[in-house]
């Protein structure tokens, strides 16, 4: 049995996997409402409100760094991850908003190839969560993570990139508008 001197702060590492998991399942409603475009106005109140849950777990990180004394990690790098988590969900219930508000007729092709990627992402970052609550794991785990979380971005990059010149070769002005919006 090791003994020390400071105490272990777990709730961090609780609200990073709560908000992982927020963002995993917020990531999934997304891609059903690109997949399966109906109900949208449900499924658009359901993102918000996993965006609401998502701002209440960014609201306890912040009141738990103010109350605890030692933290596990450095308080910067906890904010840091606790508001990049929730700038997630942030811009997924965003891009879900603006199907509605832009009175999109359909998802395109690449909106839901982005939306598959999204759901990708969060469950990377669900499994980083994972190993950085289990620290018993050696943290170099987190490197591969970080290299697929990379990887990703380059392919969602390349669909974004494609999408926007298939916008411009086929629809007119307000729908590249819209869609450079979402």
């Amino acid at each position: 049995m090791r003994f020390s001197l400071l105490p272990r702060e777990e709730i961090f590492f609780k609200l990073f996997r709560e908000s992982s998991a927020n963002v995993n399942e917020a990531a999934k409603k997304l891609l059903d409402l690109m997949e399966n475009y109906e109900n949208v106005e449900e499924k658009v109140a359901e993102i918000k409100r996993l965006e609401e849950v998502g701002d209440s777990i960014i609201h306890r990180t912040w009141t738990s760094l103010r109350t605890t004394f030692f933290t596990p990690l450095d308080r910067d790098d906890i904010g840091l991850l606790a508001e990049r988590l929730d700038d997630v969900i942030d811009s997924i219930e965003e891009a879900a908003r603006y199907m509605v508000e832009y009175r999109i007729a359909k998802p395109t092709e690449s909106a839901r190839e982005l939306s598959r990627i999204i759901v990708r992402c969060s469950e990377v970052l669900n499994d980083a969560t994972e190993v950085l609550q289990n620290r018993k794991n050696n943290l170099s785990e987190l490197l591969p993570l970080k290299d697929l979380l990379h990887t990703l971005e380059n392919e969602a990059d390349q669909v974004t990139s494609k999408a926007m010149a298939e916008l411009f070769e086929d629809h007119c002005a307000i729908d590249i508008i819209k869609w450079k919006e979402v």
